[in-house]
C-alpha cells in the first residue's frame, strides 16, 4: 500500500518499537508521517506512487528546502509546499482539483499549494483496512 520495500518496512517497524506507546499505532503513525504519504494525503498527487515520483523529481519543498527523499520523516510544524517552477504542472493542478478531504493532522492552502504537518496522526485517523496487530505478530517471531 505504501510502496516501500522490505528493508524500509523493517526499519520503520524497529523505530516504532523504540518509541513510547503502542507498537502498532507507532508503526502506522511513522508510515503516515513519511513525505510521500503526506504529499498524497494533501491531495497534491492522485496516487501514492505519483506522490513518490513528485518527491523524487524534486517538485516538493519542506520548510522551503527541496527534499527528494520520499522516506523523509516529517516532524510536527513542518511546511510542505510545491516548488515555484512546478506549481503549473498539470498533474498537480488536476490532483488538487479532485481532492476534497485533508485529514485533521494536516492543514492545506490550495491557492498557495502549501500544507502543514500539524501533528503526528492518531491511529483512529489512519486507514482502517490495515490490521497492524498482524504486522507486529509477524515481525515479533
Amino acid at each position: 500500500m505504501y510502496g516501500i520495500n522490505e528493508r524500509q518496512f523493517r526499519t520503520i517497524f524497529d523505530r516504532a518499537a523504540k518509541m513510547k506507546g503502542i507498537h502498532g499505532a507507532n508503526f502506522m503513525a511513522l508510515l503516515a508521517s513519511r513525505l510521500d504519504a503526506v504529499v498524497y494525503q494533501l491531495g497534491l498527487a492522485r496516487t501514492r506512487r505519483q506522490a513518490r515520483q513528485l518527491v523524487n523529481h524534486g517538485h516538493i519543498l519542506v520548510d522551503g528546502k527541496r527534499v527528494d527523499i520520499p522516506s523523509y520523516t516529517l516532524k510536527a510544524g513542518q511546511v510542505i509546499s510545491v516548488r515555484e517552477k512546478s506549481q503549473k504542472l498539470d498533474i498537480i493542478a488536476e490532483s488538487v482539483e479532485l481532492s476534497n478531504h485533508v485529514p485533521d493532522y494536516l492543514t492545506f492552502n490550495a491557492d498557495a499549494l502549501e500544507g502543514t504537518f500539524v501533528r503526528t496522526p492518531e491511529r483512529s485517523e489512519l486507514s482502517a483496512e490495515i490490521n497492524e496487530q498482524l504486522i507486529v505478530e509477524y515481525y515479533s517471531r
